[in-house]
């Protein structure tokens, strides 16, 4: 088997995924409830677990492209899918985290996400205009 190396951007993610929760963490601390910050802390370390395990269980598919990869990786969305609302489930009854927090924590992928994505468009743009130049 041959191992699919890790791409520099995917890198720049997880370790970006990291960075925006210790901020979202930080700026809570100081403007938000304790119960606030217990929710975006709980929720990012959700949202990041769960993007590490979609992005095991991607590489494993694409290392094995049998004819059962693609009900393997269905299967396996619908297990994440299922501990993830269990877990979540699970600190709103026995936690006193705030939903809005739970929330904002959640939402650490995605705001990375766009994050990179607005980088990404500014410095290609960047680039472009450096090319055109005379």
């Amino acid at each position: 088997m041959n191992p699919i190396a890790k791409d520099p951007l995917q890198s720049r993610i997880e370790i970006t995924n990291w960075v925006v929760l210790a901020v979202l963490i930080a700026v809570s601390w100081f403007f938000a409830s304790p119960d606030c910050v217990l929710g975006i802390t709980l929720g990012g370390l959700i949202s990041i677990i769960n993007y590490h395990w979609l992005y095991r269980d991607l590489k494993k598919v694409f290392q094995n492209t049998s004819d059962g990869a693609k009900s393997a990786i269905m299967f396996k969305y619908f297990v994440r899918f299922i501990i993830t609302g269990v877990v979540i489930l699970l600190i709103l009854i026995g936690t006193k985290a705030s939903v809005i927090g739970l929330l904002v924590g959640l939402s650490v992928v995605v705001i990375n996400m766009v994050l990179n994505t607005v980088i990404n468009i500014l410095t290609t743009k960047e680039n472009n205009l450096k090319d055109d130049e005379p």
